[in-house]
């Protein structure tokens, strides 16, 4: 399954942020992105259990109503000392307004009641890629951190105030976005799927 310049791909995502981030990532590709709010395409039930389980079920969905080769992403924040959520829910602790402040501070909380010291969490982003016809793979990709409260940075989207990849003293709400593309989770998911899919 390869997609050569010139291919229109169609992001099966209604968060604007996610759709930016991918649009900068595919374009040295000469690839042309559509959104599925552009498309007027429902949001699909995310049923899975993990992060690659999602991300194929909604890049399936928008495949087979587009009739265009589609690309999901489903990421999100694991810690550690809360076994690992909000995880799969990342999305749905932001509340139907996706304010992700509201996320931020259940996140704050829920640590503080639990008595945790560690502060350790990754960020995993699973990209899919379907096409009409049925065919569809997942690549993905974690970067490791802790978090930081009160959040930093009005920079990135979702919990990126409150992440710290290691090696770095700066949240990924800080840094400039060139330099998180190069190192997030959803870049090194890209990388591989850039690898096997995207022709140079």
């Amino acid at each position: 399954m390869k997609l050569p310049r010139g291919s229109m791909l169609l992001v099966a995502s209604h968060n604007r942020g996610k759709l930016r981030e991918i649009a900068g990532l595919l374009s040295p590709f000469g690839i042309s992105v559509r959104g599925a709010a552009e498309l007027a395409l429902a949001e699909p039930e995310e049923t899975g259990l993990t992060f690659a389980e999602n991300a194929l079920l909604k890049a399936q969905a928008a495949a087979g109503e587009s009739g265009l080769p589609a690309l999901a992403d489903d990421s999100g924040l694991c810690v550690a000392a809360l076994d690992g959520a909000p995880g799969i829910y990342s999305a749905r602790w932001a509340g139907p307004d996706k304010d992700f402040s509201i996320a931020m501070a259940r996140v704050e909380r829920d640590l503080k009641e639990g008595g945790a010291r560690d502060a350790s969490a990754k960020f995993v982003c699973a990209l899919a890629l379907a096409v009409p016809a049925g065919e569809a793979a997942c690549f993905e990709g974690e970067v490791h951190g802790h978090l930081v409260f009160p959040p930093r940075g009005g920079n990135g989207f979702g919990y990126d105030p409150i992440f710290v990849a290691d090696g770095m003293t700066r949240s990924f709400g800080e840094i400039d976005p060139g330099l998180k593309h190069a190192i997030s989770h959803r870049a090194r998911a890209f990388e591989k799927f850039a690898h096997a899919v995207l022709l140079p």
